[in-house]
């Protein structure tokens, strides 16, 4: 009997156990639905106050657009407006700090990326979110939120610049660009690495003299100071091309600004992959060590090869899939769908940027060659309802992209966790960043004056050397990496950077254009004639005889430019339209470029009238989009020959 009323109060007993257990879990299930339910609430605040930054960036866009405000451009009211919402997270809204959380010590050699923790038998995985400071530990909570308003660098690249990059690409204004093309090249590429190396020298100095001092309180390596000059060399001059715009201000200082701050973008990015990629052997990785610059050369010449031929490659493959659809009928019916042929023409463009990160390239590099390869082939062979549709999606994209990054700078110089300010540091950034663009702008300048018909004129130099504004690539650069001490205080002293070349600079420029007397019409300056490149020239003309008619439908029949034994390959890759579009009429040239072409063809030599006549159609007019000065590309309206185009110009 005793036996049995055992077994029955241990059956009671097992049960009751059970049914606790059972209750624990209900009810820390719900717990846990809550927990997702406010984390799901929280996160759409989050992203309602950036929606909101917006939205009063708009609004007071419009308002300055009306009242014709030029002291200030869009960029910098959604820096304004997200220092006003940093400061109120920061130091006007508290969370009561959650009485559960648990602080333990645990001693290991490295912070691991997931941790398990076994309570109560359940295994549960936490994810590493960051660092934080022995003085913050207190308001682990407050922490949190703040935390929860701080985006992944990753967002920055993947999401946020590819949009920005190729509507640069895509909007680029050949014309002028090419006319110039030379200047800007030494810009954005021998300039740009002048300019790293004398703020990375500069700031060398600088940083040793505060370890002598004692004000350093990390390391910090000269090839930290060099990553520090690659980043801060990336110009965004939007807010000074933006006035240019409205003053009407010489077409070819616009051409050489937008050129260099295009390119030199570029350039910044695989320059500083390439620093970080610095790795001399032996113990000490920041020892000098001339094999080791050797292989970070080499890195960064295939790199940016690599990158370029990738987005080459990608634009021609748009160009022939969208050529396809004009020659045969299986992507006809794609092509009367403009929707899908929008849709996969944004989808290639974005996979671009992809494409090259995941082979180990530099995606801005590609997608910015993407971009400019489209406009000039693709672009002419989509339908006329996609190109419309294609040119207002980037341009909205990269508005909305460019005003969301600059929202953020101001955002982040409250929010961000591990700020470090150094006045010495700051100071010296300053002056290495004006000496670093003095020595980009002056000695160039002076050396290309020396082979240039159309001189770069002093009050033009001294208004490039002012128009070096810091912006979006910049910050998304100092962003990505802010795990050392070193690399945090030049994040802090990069947003102090562009806040003020955007707010100072970009604010006075109308100023600045008074006091050096640059004036002059827009649109008169179109009808100037300049030299042109003799290598683009023959570049020009392969272009307009094999490229043209292979890629689009435009330009000569290769049945005219190719020799006659390739009659069969030339009659298989023209499309039927190329012979009713673009009939091939020799033109007579003027001032010719000589050209020595396959025995047997016909290839007509374009001269300086007829190079500049093709180079104009289509972006005779400039038109402000967002942020960026949008130069419209296409090639399939009329001639300038006609009168009433020329009213236009």
């Amino acid at each position: 009997m005793s036996k049995t009323l055992a077994l029955t109060v241990l059956a009671c007993l097992s049960f009751c156990i059970c049914v606790c257990r059972a209750e624990d879990s209900a009810m820390e299930n719900m717990v846990t639905e809550r927990k997702v339910e406010d984390n799901h609430r929280q996160d759409s605040a989050d992203l309602l106050i950036f929606i909101m930054l917006l939205t009063l960036t708009i609004l007071t866009i419009w308002l300055f657009k009306h009242r014709r405000f030029r002291f200030l451009h869009e960029t910098g009211l959604a820096m304004i407006y997200g220092v006003l919402v940093g400061v109120v997270l920061r130091y006007g809204i508290h969370v009561p700090r959650d009485i559960s959380n648990v602080t333990l010590s645990c001693h290991v050699n490295a912070s691991p990326p997931t941790l398990l923790v076994n309570v109560s038998g359940k295994f549960y995985e936490y994810t590493l979110k960051g660092e934080i400071s022995a003085s913050e530990i207190s308001d682990v909570q407050d922490n949190e939120m703040l935390r929860k308003v701080t985006f992944d660098p990753e967002v920055f690249f993947n999401i946020l610049l590819p949009p920005i990059i190729f509507h640069a690409g895509y909007s680029l204004k050949r014309r002028h660009f090419f006319r110039n093309m030379g200047s800007i090249l030494a810009y954005a590429f021998l300039g740009t690495v002048i300019s790293c190396f004398i703020i990375g020298l500069l700031m060398y100095g600088c940083v040793t003299l505060m370890k002598q001092v004692g004000q350093l309180d990390g390391d910090f390596f000269f090839t930290d100071c060099l990553l520090f000059g690659a980043i801060v060399s990336a110009t965004d001059p939007v807010t000074v091309l933006a006035i240019f715009n409205e003053l009407q201000v010489d077409v070819d200082l616009y051409a050489l600004l937008f050129g260099e701050s295009v390119l030199n973008d570029a350039v910044a990015v695989v320059l500083s992959s390439s620093i970080v990629s610095y790795q001399p052997e032996g113990d000490n990785s920041h020892t000098f060590e001339v094999m080791a610059m050797l292989k970070s050369f080499g890195m960064f010449l295939g790199v940016f090869s690599g990158s370029f031929a990738l987005g080459v490659a990608t634009g021609v493959m748009t160009a022939l899939i969208s050529l396809s659809q004009l020659c045969t009928s299986f992507f006809t019916k794609l092509r009367d769908f403009q929707l899908l042929e929008t849709a996969l023409f944004f989808l290639m463009s974005w996979s671009t940027f992809l494409m090259a990160e995941a082979c180990g390239f530099t995606g801005v590099v590609a997608v910015l060659f993407c971009g400019i390869t489209q406009a000039h082939y693709t672009f002419n062979n989509l339908s006329p309802e996609s190109q419309d549709r294609t040119k207002q999606l980037f341009e909205l994209l990269n508005f909305l992209a460019e005003n969301f990054i600059f929202s953020y700078m101001g955002l982040a110089l409250f929010t961000f966790q591990n700020h470090i300010f150094n006045p010495t540091f700051i100071v010296g950034a300053f002056l290495a960043v004006f000496l670093g663009r003095a020595a980009n702008i002056y000695p160039l300048s002076f050396l290309l004056n020396l082979g240039r018909r159309n001189k770069i004129s002093s009050n033009f130099q001294h208004m490039m050397m002012f128009a070096g504004l810091r912006g979006a690539m910049t910050f998304a650069l100092s962003i990505r990496d802010t795990a050392t001490y070193a690399r945090q205080m030049m994040f802090t002293t990069t947003l102090l950077i562009v806040f003020f070349t955007v707010w100072v600079c970009g604010g006075g420029t109308t100023q600045m254009l008074s006091c050096q007397h640059i004036r002059g019409s827009l649109y008169l300056s179109f009808l100037t004639k300049h030299e042109s490149a003799w290598l683009f020239r023959i570049w020009y003309n392969f272009d307009h005889n094999y490229l043209k008619p292979i890629l689009t439908h435009s330009g000569p029949p290769l049945t005219v430019t190719m020799p006659a034994c390739c009659g069969p390959l030339a009659r298989c890759l023209t499309s039927p339209q190329a012979y009713e579009v673009s009939p091939h009429k020799p033109c007579v040239p003027i001032n010719p470029v000589t050209l020595a072409g396959p025995a047997g063809t016909t290839s007509a030599v374009i001269s300086a009238d007829d190079l500049d006549r093709e180079l104009t159609y289509g972006d005779h007019e400039l038109v402000m989009r967002g942020t960026r000065l949008v130069l419209p590309m296409d090639d399939s309206e009329p001639p300038l020959a006609d009168p009433r185009h020329r009213m236009r110009m």
